[in-house]
């Protein structure tokens, strides 16, 4: 590209960042990267009621969760009041806007009448030609805007799409009360802070072509847009919380990799031929607005839950080590994880990762390694410790507890042995064992998960279940 890119992320701040918003945020930081631009972050906080410092914080959060670095703000649009003021006054100077004096009832009981006449509720404009001001009443700021012809816009992502102006009412750009409204605000940090795309989702569509015109009114040539697909559930509305957690950090705390939402995230919308595993190096030189789709994209929880555990799989034991910790305190496995030996638990994690689609699942597995005791699923007690069983499990007691070398070789020639003197498969012995240990039916290698586990703790578990605990 001519120009150096340099985009913007705006969200309001009366909510968490949700997946939608993320999903923004994440394709103007690939556009950035790939075209070596500047990623800004931009709260638009100038709803008061609805705004606070709280939801700035989360979104925040959220945004550094997801390794979703900007190169300048964050910006707050209620730190700027006296810029918008010093545009509103621009504009009224040039004539390009007007005071209106019409109060809130009066344009409420002229928007029933057109709509009882079946004509569009749109402001009359009777307060565009006004030669002095009204006594007495408080004035809002309307902005002129075209009453023929088209506006035109050449949207990146849906293609040509044109507005007929005289549907186009003249705004409020400013209330009676001083404060600046959106589509304003929105045009003149974007000509202050040098845009030149912005890509929002598609619910912003027609705000466009109003803000085109407040553009073209300070004689700048608006920047590009790229509107983006909504993201629906999988009865395809609108996605809400009735489809699963909306909430970005709700994936954090729900045990998912940033890494792997960033990944579904970006899928939600773009493609790059078949590819669904990618690493953000490769989003960045792959990413283009011309590969986002048109239509909608539809969330679907076991979708982005399959490829977390692809994630997981592929992660470093080491740096999952450190990420499970949190979830072994939150699950009261551990009380302080500054006490737990990294190497060791490492060697247990990578012997899980592969089974577990979440750190929450990892979390409840790594019980059987670090807990002296383990609750037995009741089905598998009944099935797996029988008498007969038990009485296997006693002579593996035995023999495992003058074992020296308490490694998975040595313990595996116990378990062969035993096997082979009762006449039975190596499962009759190994899959009681697992229950008794374990507390399940399914586990990573036996001997393996033994040997991690540590000899103290399997003899102990051994005994109190023979002993009928």
């Amino acid at each position: 590209m001519n120009t150096t890119v340099r985009v913007r992320f705006a969200p309001s701040p009366t909510g968490h960042l949700h997946i939608g918003g993320a999903r923004t945020a994440l394709f103007n930081w690939l556009f950035a990267r790939h075209h070596k631009g500047t990623f800004i972050l931009r709260i638009e906080d100038t709803d008061t009621t609805r705004s606070t410092d709280e939801y700035i914080g989360a979104i925040i959060e959220g945004m550094k969760w997801l390794k979703l670095d900007w190169e300048e703000g964050p910006y707050r649009q209620t730190a700027r009041f006296d810029v918008y003021r010093s545009y509103v006054d621009r504009l009224l100077q040039e004539g390009k806007a007007y005071y209106c004096y019409c109060t809130p009832e009066e344009l409420e009981q002229r928007r029933q009448e057109a709509l009882s006449q079946g004509k569009t509720p749109k402001y009359d404009g009777r307060c565009r030609l006004l030669k002095e001001p009204v006594p007495g009443k408080p004035a809002a700021v309307r902005f002129k805007m075209p009453q023929e012809g088209r506006t035109v816009l050449n949207d990146l992502v849906k293609g040509v799409i044109e507005f007929e102006n005289n549907l186009l009412e003249d705004m409020v750009i400013m209330r009676s009360d001083g404060s600046p409204t959106y589509n304003f605000v929105v045009v003149v940090d974007d000509i202050d802070m040098k845009i030149t795309h912005i890509i929002r989702g598609d619910d912003h569509v027609n705000n466009t072509p109003k803000q085109i015109h407040i553009y073209e009114a300070f004689g700048w040539t608006p920047p590009e847009f790229g509107h983006l697909p909504m993201i629906l559930g999988a009865d395809k509305a609108r996605l809400s919380k009735r489809h699963g957690a909306t909430s970005v950090m709700a994936y954090k705390d729900m045990g998912y990799l940033p890494d792997a939402l960033v990944n579904y995230l970006v899928r939600l919308g773009w493609s790059y031929g078949d590819q669904e595993v990618f690493t953000r190096q490769e989003l960045i030189q792959r990413f283009s607005l011309e590969s986002v789709g048109k239509s909608a994209a539809v969330f679907n929880p076991e979708k982005l839950l399959w490829l977390n555990g692809q994630y997981m799989s592929n992660s470093d034991p080491k740096d999952l080590a450190e990420l499970v910790i949190p979830f072994l305190e939150k699950e009261g496995i551990i009380t302080d994880g500054r006490q737990l030996d990294r190497e060791w638990l490492s060697r247990a994690v990578a012997s899980l990762k592969e089974r577990s689609r979440t750190l929450v699942e990892l979390a409840h597995s790594l019980r059987y390694y670090i807990l002296e005791y383990v609750d037995i699923d009741p089905k598998a007690r009944e099935k797996f410790l029988k008498p007969d069983n038990i009485r296997i499990l006693s002579e593996l007691h035995e023999k495992l507890a003058g074992l020296p070398d308490f490694t998975a070789g040595e313990i595996e020639k116990i378990f062969v042995s035993i096997a082979e003197s009762r006449s039975v498969k190596l499962g009759n012995v190994a899959q009681p064992a697992r229950v008794a240990i374990t507390g399940t039916t399914a586990s990573p290698g036996m001997f393996e998960v033994m040997e991690i586990a540590g000899k103290e703790k399997i003899l102990k578990r051994l005994s109190k279940v023979i002993s009928g605990g």
